[in-house]
């Protein structure tokens, strides 16, 4: 199937877009490009993959280095030498 091209379109003719309505302001000047961004919207796909993203990133940062201050605890409860302590600390 072929879609019509900008260039096959004749001043005066109305312009092609590929859709009517938008979610967000768009500018027409500017080929319909948005004007703003809905940060806590999680409606469209390419928001929820984003808050995905950065929520997975958090938690891991965050249970990565919670465990530091807990290390002498978890020496003595499973009996770890400092070698095996300073080990686990780089896997």
């Amino acid at each position: 199937k072929q879609y019509p091209t900008m260039s096959g379109v004749q001043s005066g003719q109305a312009e092609i877009k590929k859709y009517q309505t938008y979610h967000v302001k768009v500018d027409p000047d500017q080929d319909d490009k948005a004007t703003e961004i809905k940060l806590l919207s999680f409606k469209r796909p390419h928001m929820r993959a984003f808050h995905c993203s950065w929520i997975c990133f958090f938690t891991a940062f965050f249970i990565w280095f919670a465990i530091a201050p807990l290390l002498p605890e978890v020496q003595k409860t499973l009996g770890l030498s400092k070698q095996q302590v300073w080990t686990s600390n780089i896997c």
